[in-house]
């Protein structure tokens, strides 16, 4: 559903604070970049989150964390019952993100792409005051160009490996994976982020991939060259960003371990989740300063995490 919410309202959802509820699973790489651009942005009053639980079965993610398993806001147990409000017949797959119009029940976008991008965009009377420029104009060319590397060799790179059905479909995702990773570590060796001196969207689209990559990829969809931790730069950058306020603290390990090691389980037939990796390296200095930039350019960092969205401190190395 490429529906948009936009300001004008053109495609008929018009940018309302408080009318719409963002459903987007911690686990998910795809939905975890529209928790942190949201957080980044400031939009929690202005934009509901809802989150399933990390595990799901062909039907439909489920909110088995909510009291009562069923989402506090739409009342419902399935994400799938927002689909079919829209369409009674929607025909694919039920994912997040996922953003509801409240006032139908009814999904308006799970267009996990573009979400991104126009709460960016079309979301700016409501975002906080010192919220960073994500998509600065000038920048927008080599963003792009960018987040298409990235989206096609290594977000979906990944899965190319893990779900790759032939020896030969395997060997091709591996050596594609490994060629974007090396890029990206060249890149990164003397810039602190991907494009410019501040954050934008391109390293939150590579961020979500980095943070799953040794608990799940590296051993899950045999990604296994290198862990991240052996790759200086790309680990450096990683472990930069998830000490930044918006990012680490929206990652839940548990929960991302959870839901590959389940819920692939024509990978993984056994079901059992590993105990590791030792995640304690990603609280250690990092040294990326050095390397100068602002992350939040002319911008501030957002505050603590609203109360209700903190992730388990279980779950994470953050303190």
């Amino acid at each position: 559903m490429t529906t948009r919410i936009t300001a004008d309202g053109r495609d008929g959802f018009p940018v309302v604070g408080g009318r719409y509820r963002l459903v987007a699973a911690r686990a998910c790489p795809w939905a975890n970049r529209s928790i942190i651009v949201r957080r980044l942005l400031g939009l929690e009053d202005a934009l509901s989150l809802g989150m399933p639980g990390p595990t799901h079965d062909e039907r439909s993610w489920t909110f088995d964390l909510d009291p009562g398993g069923r989402d506090p806001v739409l009342g419902i147990e399935r994400l799938q019952e927002a689909y079919f409000k829209r369409d009674p017949e929607y025909p694919r797959g039920i994912t997040v993100p996922a953003i509801v119009d409240t006032t139908t029940g009814a999904v308006v976008t799970n267009d996990f792409a573009q979400i991104t991008l126009d709460l960016s965009t079309e979301w700016r009377e409501h975002h906080r005051d010192g919220a960073p420029d994500l998509l600065p104009q000038r920048r927008r060319d080599e963003i792009e160009e960018v987040d298409a590397r990235v989206f096609t060799e290594v977000n979906n790179g990944v899965y190319r490996c893990g779900f790759a059905g032939t020896q030969e479909a395997y060997d091709d995702a591996y050596a594609r994976l490994w060629s974007a990773l090396d890029w990206l570590e060249d890149r990164l060796r003397d810039r602190r982020y991907l494009v410019g001196d501040t954050i934008t969207e391109a390293d939150v689209r590579l961020f979500t991939t980095l943070a799953r990559f040794d608990p799940v990829y590296h051993g899950h969809f045999k990604c296994n060259r290198n862990k991240l931790a052996e790759m200086p730069a790309l680990w450096a950058y990683a472990r930069d960003l998830f000490q930044t306020p918006g990012f680490g603290d929206t990652i839940d390990f548990t929960q991302i371990k959870q839901h590959y090691y389940v819920v692939h389980s024509d990978i993984n037939p056994s079901g059992i989740v590993p105990a590791g990796p030792d995640l304690s390296g990603w609280v250690t200095p990092h040294g990326r300063e050095a390397l100068g930039g602002r992350p939040f350019g002319d911008g501030t960092p957002p505050g603590p995490v609203h109360d209700g969205e903190r992730v388990d401190p279980a779950h994470t190395p953050l303190r």
